[in-house]
C-alpha cells in the first residue's frame, strides 16, 4: 500500500489491507491482533508494528509503503500470487492461474 503520508483513517487502512479496526483490535477472517490507544485514534506505525507490516519512507519520492502482514514476523499471511498474464516469447499470453496447484518459482529482473 502506498501513502503520500502517515495520516489515514482505520476504514481507509481497512481498504488497502483488509485488517477492520475493531475495539478489540485489527481483525481479519478469525485472526484479531490487540492495538493499543484506548482514545480512539488510528496510529498507523504502532499498527504496522503490531501486524509486522514493514514501514518505508522514501523522501526523495515523497511516500511511505506499507508492506504486507507477517502476524508471527515468520511468513506472509498469504502465498497466493496476484492473477497474472504475460507474453511469452512466441508472444502467446500466458496466465500465471494456469498452474493452480502446482508450486511455481517465479524469477524476475530488471535492467535498472
Amino acid at each position: 500500500m502506498l501513502l503520500e503520508d502517515l495520516e489515514i483513517d482505520a476504514a481507509a487502512f481497512a481498504a488497502g489491507t483488509g485488517w477492520k479496526v475493531e475495539p478489540r483490535g485489527a481483525c481479519r477472517a478469525e485472526i484479531c491482533v490487540p492495538l493499543g490507544g484506548a482514545d480512539g485514534d488510528f496510529d498507523l506505525p504502532d499498527v504496522a508494528a503490531r501486524l509486522g507490516m514493514a514501514l518505508i519512507h522514501d523522501e526523495q519520492a515523497g511516500l511511505w509503503a506499507l508492506g504486507p502482514d507477517t502476524v508471527g514476523g515468520r511468513a506472509l499471511g498469504s502465498a497466493q500470487a496476484p492473477d497474472l498474464v504475460l507474453p511469452d516469447l512466441d508472444g502467446t499470453h500466458f496466465a500465471l492461474s494456469s498452474l493452480r496447484g502446482q508450486k511455481v518459482l517465479l524469477v524476475a529482473w530488471a535492467p535498472y
